[in-house]
């Protein structure tokens, strides 16, 4: 395991001792945590990227069906029809 120094100022110091021994742990725990969880969590862009892949991935899949997002495009002219007749 490798050793980091980091300087903060006095209050910051002091509010994250506090922190840490309301959570029962270390400074340096908190500050491990932090860092693990910082390199381990996707970018906001990468997480933009598959969210707009699977958006797409759905929707071709949805299509390749022969469905869409109307009801239009999922329901016969009859049934459209029988539908609307009984509201």
């Amino acid at each position: 395991m490798k050793n980091i120094t980091v300087s903060v100022d006095e209050e910051t110091y002091r509010l994250s001792r506090i922190r840490a021994a309301e959570k029962g742990t270390s400074v340096s725990a908190l500050v491990r945590g932090f860092l693990r969880d910082l390199v381990n969590s996707e970018t906001a862009e990468s997480r933009f990227e598959r969210l707009t892949r699977l958006q797409y991935e759905t929707l071709a899949a949805i299509r390749l069906r022969g469905g869409g997002l109307r009801s239009a495009d999922n329901l016969t002219r009859r049934d459209l029809y029988e539908r609307d007749a009984l509201r």
